[in-house]
């Protein structure tokens, strides 16, 4: 059986999501009421048999690496193989690579010493439930180079203006990559090549200036290279602004795209943090409210997602919003369209309220 090792290149991903990322890097950032957003890359792998996966983190990944710790939580805390978290700690004066070429050049022992025919490349910012076997499956069927996923949207939303879109024929192979806002075929920045082929371009890119392997790597030798186009058609979002990040949380209020999401076939895992059952006292109103473990509710919360440990007082109004962990929101206070990163407080009968499409962020461990 031919087998896949991972990594989850965070080095290109920049953090767009303001507040949010102020003190942590994207793949860090809360997502879904428990999880964070690298945890549905993991699982991904994890579930699709990949059992070596590393991680190119560049800045901001102190959370990261407490979050992710050893693996253990998707079982990759093993004696062969495992989770390897790189970040760039190197002293090479011999090395001339640039860009996130310096993680794959600087750490090209983990391509060489994995037992793994394939190597599987994927950033944090598209949340999806994928099997990267049935990638596999008919990466070999067609005998490609790289296989590239995509998904076709079926609406295009600023988000997708800052991702690379994908010229295809009508064999599948990928023609061309492009910024084309007005293209549907939205690369999901994963991508499938045998380990072999990657050491070789790995070292034609540095040795032409490259910086970008994707780019230098792949695109810039689509003439050459047979890179076939596996569509996703499961559920999907992109996440890389703080309004894609609110409509696409909020997205999982609704029943098919939180099911098409979260498979009891193929879960999401995430770090366990053992909690009580959230408590709901006399008062309170819980209306259409994802509400993760530990939390005290005595008010109203509508249309809303509240993560761990999470306490409404009463009188309190919450509607539209995503509520972070250890947040408490005292007496009368009203939050509509708000999002509040962890550990913020809420003071008695303050008032917060922002836009659907521009919603309010109050930074981690801010009191208003």
């Amino acid at each position: 059986m031919d087998r896949i090792a991972g990594i989850i290149n965070l080095d290109h991903e920049q953090d767009l999501l303001d507040e949010l990322t102020y003190f942590r890097c994207g793949a860090a950032v809360p997502f879904g009421g428990r999880y964070r957003m690298i945890d549905f890359t993991v699982s991904n792998m994890t579930n699709s048999r990949v059992d070596s996966v590393a991680v190119f983190a560049r800045r901001k990944y102190r959370s990261l690496m407490d979050h992710l710790e050893q693996g253990k939580a998707w079982d990759l805390d093993r004696k062969r193989g495992g989770l390897f978290i790189l970040p760039p700690d190197w002293n090479d004066p011999t090395d001339i690579s640039k860009g996130d070429l310096q993680h794959f050049h600087n750490n090209i022992d983990f391509i060489n010493r994995t037992l793994a025919d394939y190597i599987l490349v994927s950033g944090s910012q598209n949340i999806c439930n994928i099997n990267f076997q049935d990638v596999l499956s008919e990466h070999k069927k067609v005998n490609a180079d790289v296989t590239v996923v995509y998904a076709r949207v079926d609406e295009l939303y600023p988000e997708h203006q800052q991702a690379h879109k994908l010229e295809i024929d009508q064999n599948s192979r990928v023609t061309g990559i492009h910024n084309d806002h007005s293209s549907i075929n939205v690369y999901m920045d994963m991508y499938l090549i045998s380990k072999d082929l990657m050491h070789d371009l790995i070292e034609q890119c540095i040795a032409h200036g490259g910086e970008h392997f994707f780019l230098d790597g792949i695109k810039s030798r689509l003439p050459d290279l047979h890179v076939h186009a596996y569509e996703y058609e499961g559920t999907h979002a992109l996440v890389n602004s703080v309004e894609s990040y609110y409509r696409n949380s909020t997205k999982l209020l609704e029943a098919e795209q939180h099911d098409g999401l979260f498979s009891d076939d193929a879960p999401i895992f995430t770090k366990v943090k053992n909690e009580p059952p959230s408590n709901y006292l006399p008062s309170s109103q819980v209306t259409n409210t994802l509400v993760a473990n530990g939390c005290v509710i005595e008010g109203q919360v509508e249309d809303s997602i509240l993560f761990r440990g999470v306490k409404v007082g009463e009188g309190a109004v919450i509607k539209n919003s995503i509520i972070m962990q250890r947040c408490e929101i005292e007496p009368n206070a009203v939050l509509e369209n708000v999002i509040l990163d962890k550990d913020c407080k809420i003071s008695e009968g303050r008032t917060l309220i922002g836009a659907p499409e521009k919603p309010f962020v109050v930074p981690k461990r801010k009191s208003m």
